[in-house]
């Protein structure tokens, strides 16, 4: 838990206005949180907080490489990733927890750890299936596409190939 103190901002010395906060990361980060789909990451992630007099604006935004698996070919390939995420804070005597775009902190408070939020929108800013560039354009050679290319080939054999009992219903029309 140590390691996620570094993504806990104190606002309440800061002046009203924009401050900047950047934080590198790496599977380290991810490890945390139990998250090991990674190969490896190198990811930059810029926090903007906006104090104003009753409420905080955070605009996060996050770029960099994840080095993934696809989920094709098992190949693995440098996945560009960016992604942008805004979140309003606001204080309150009651905590609601209703809006993703909303956070409610409790009146008093003087800090907020970020971490989470880093952390869901980069995963969130992954596809559902992730695809080697190679496998789109048709580039990539390996053992495991060659064997899907063949295995798909086959199924459309068998496919094409009439059941020779379907013929004799043919015969009663």
């Amino acid at each position: 838990m140590q390691y996620l103190n570094q993504f806990v901002i104190n606002f309440t010395g800061l002046k009203l206005g924009a401050h900047e906060f950047n934080f590198e990361l790496d599977n380290t980060f991810f490890e945390h949180f139990n998250y090991n789909d990674f190969n490896s990451c190198k990811i930059s992630t810029k926090v903007v907080l906006n104090k104003k007099s009753n409420l905080l604006e955070l605009s996060f935004h996050s770029s960099g490489t994840i080095n993934l698996n696809c989920h094709v070919s098992n190949e693995p390939f440098n996945f560009p990733h960016s992604n942008d995420l805004n979140l309003v804070v606001k204080f309150s005597p009651d905590t609601i927890d209703d809006n993703e775009e909303f956070l409610v902190l409790p009146v008093g408070s003087s800090q907020i750890n970020v971490s989470q939020y880093i952390y869901e929108m980069i995963i969130l800013s992954l596809p559902i299936k992730i695809t080697h560039p190679g496998v789109e354009d048709g580039t990539l050679k390996s053992k495991t596409l060659t064997m899907l290319r063949d295995y798909e080939n086959n199924v459309h054999k068998t496919e094409n190939k009439i059941d020779p009992r379907w013929d004799k219903l043919k015969d009663l029309i």
